[in-house]
């Protein structure tokens, strides 16, 4: 295999670094001047930005931005799904300013008729009846997951390895070598220790799930169909239907999280897949930008929540927000989801995605690098690791710090932006065929460079 010299990939990356530093002047006194902010960033996660300092925004337009200092760029980050139907799509904008505008109101804590079109939509698409919204998936899983728990009678939560559902304290979790679950490294400020809440399983590791739910007291098993934010690790033929099956057998009930999988297609994996969840949570995409997120239960679920003797879901009982279903956030879901993110639309993305999976397939193929790229619907990421990783400790332990750095400020030094966390590629309505092969010509180069 190509061997990746790292004492090129040392020099290569200082000096992309440098080029980092001399293309974005206004970005870093803007960086450097932001005393008042705890990181000097309005969230500290993007920090992860490459290069000492992150661009920061002027316009964003589709699949394009510009940054302070004029520099434009071709954006497969799409903020890490947030922007999948472009930024600021037409039919979004005009459904946001038709309610602030014409219409006035945004929060009332009253219904509008947009809400009940939006939940019969996601009906339409993910096959769960009844639906409740939320500002962000976090919250949705949160909720969730506090429903599960009620219904079942059971104190704990089972969640992969390595998976990511938001900032929901449970899922943090990691399996350790023996088996064993533990916290997953980072995790900030945990409220108790992490076994007293939940059991990690492995992806693609039935055998784990089983021991996970023989114990009786998971109430749900809570997961992504592909596991995306430890880098793309695709299920294996029967994992799926096996965990469904184990979840039927041990009384747990399933929660699938679509929050980032929606790019499989308009129903995410559960419909492209045919897959049974008790529980669907999506968030980010569905609003355009606006911050949305809602989740879906069954007829069944809904009955043992309306017969529990201590359901206090009126009143606070730990689940909504006053601001959650607002009516701005529905006029957007409804707009993306009606004209926007549509069936067309993920034909031409998966399609498009499909041929930035090639691109970068040729160059491992031609360089004989030892990576490899996983595509899930409109979404492909490269990993450093041949074969692609099976589970998320596998997927955890191919990351290499300075490669992703290197990448990430080649790409965006020379106008194409990857998503900041890891080597992920998002299309969006607006992405054409000369997007996706400016970056194909791209990592070409930034490979050559590197393979001794």
């Amino acid at each position: 295999m190509g061997a990746i010299d790292r004492v090129r990939l040392t020099a290569a990356l200082e000096d992309e670094r440098a080029l980092h530093v001399q293309r974005s002047p206004r970005s870093k006194a803007l960086y450097d001047q932001a005393d008042h902010l705890f990181g000097r960033v309005p969230m500290t996660w993007m920090n992860k930005w490459a290069g000492g300092h992150p661009i920061y925004l002027a316009t964003a337009r589709g699949n394009r931005i510009t940054d302070v200092d004029g520099c434009e760029y071709v954006d497969f980050a799409l903020g890490d799904t947030g922007a999948m139907a472009g930024h600021s799509p037409e039919a979004t904008v005009k459904a946001v300013q038709q309610r602030i505008g014409v219409e006035g109101g945004i929060t009332t804590m009253m219904p509008s008729a947009d809400a009940e079109w939006v939940a019969a939509d996601l009906t339409r698409r993910f096959g769960l009846p009844l639906w409740s919204f939320a500002l962000t998936a976090t919250d949705a899983n949160r909720w969730a997951l506090r429903l599960a728990r009620m219904v079942t009678d059971r104190p704990r939560v089972a969640a992969f390895s390595y998976c990511y559902h938001g900032s929901v304290d449970e899922t943090f979790v990691q399996m350790g070598p023996d088996g064993e679950t533990q916290i997953r490294q980072g995790n900030v400020g945990a409220p108790s220790a992490i076994t007293d809440t939940t059991r990690a399983v492995e992806f693609n590791d039935l055998a784990s799930v089983e021991r996970a739910l023989a114990h009786g007291d998971v109430a749900v098993l809570i997961m992504e169909p592909a596991l995306t934010n430890i880098g793309i690790v695709l299920p294996e033929p029967g994992f799926l239907e096996g965990v469904t099956d184990l979840c039927r057998q041990h009384g747990t009930l399933l929660l699938i999280d679509e929050t980032h999988t929606i790019s499989a297609g308009p129903g995410g994996c559960t419909r492209a897949w045919g897959l049974d969840p008790d529980i669907l949570v999506i968030g980010k995409s569905i609003g355009g930008g606006i911050p949305s997120g809602a989740y879906g239960i069954t007829e069944r679920i809904a009955e043992m929540v309306k017969d529990h003797p201590d359901a206090d879901l009126i009143d606070v009982g730990g689940v909504g927000g006053t601001l959650a279903g607002n009516v701005l956030s529905t006029a957007a879901m409804r707009a993306t989801l009606e004209e926007v993110l549509t069936d067309a639309a993920f034909e031409h993305m998966i399609a498009l995605a499909t041929r930035f999976t090639e691109g970068v397939e040729e160059t491992l193929v031609a360089f004989d690098v030892p990576w490899s790229i996983s595509q899930l619907g409109a979404r492909a990421e490269y990993r450093f690791a041949r074969p692609a990783p099976r589970t998320g400790t596998e997927s955890a332990h191919a990351e290499d710090e300075d490669l992703d750095e290197y990448l990430h400020l080649f790409m965006a030094n020379r106008g194409v932006l990857m998503t900041p966390f890891h080597n992920m590629a998002l299309m969006c309505p607006t992405t054409t065929a000369t997007d996706v092969d400016l970056h194909t010509t791209l990592f070409a180069e930034a490979v050559r460079r590197l393979v001794a």
